[in-house]
């Protein structure tokens, strides 16, 4: 790969890291199906959805 080619590489790579912090997420934040049971337990105060520890 020659000089120019590598180096355009480069700047190409990190313009495309700044512009992805830049972006929101369009992806949801993953949740833990332990955490998902314990805020089904919350919003519906039944206690058999608590999960023994």
């Amino acid at each position: 790969m020659n000089r120019r080619k590598k180096g355009i590489q480069i700047l190409k790579a990190r313009i495309k890291r700044s512009n992805a912090k830049l972006n929101p997420q369009s992806k949801p934040k993953y949740i833990s199906k332990v955490d998902r049971v314990e805020s089904a337990a919350e919003v519906t105060d039944d206690p058999t959805f608590v999960a023994e520890q």
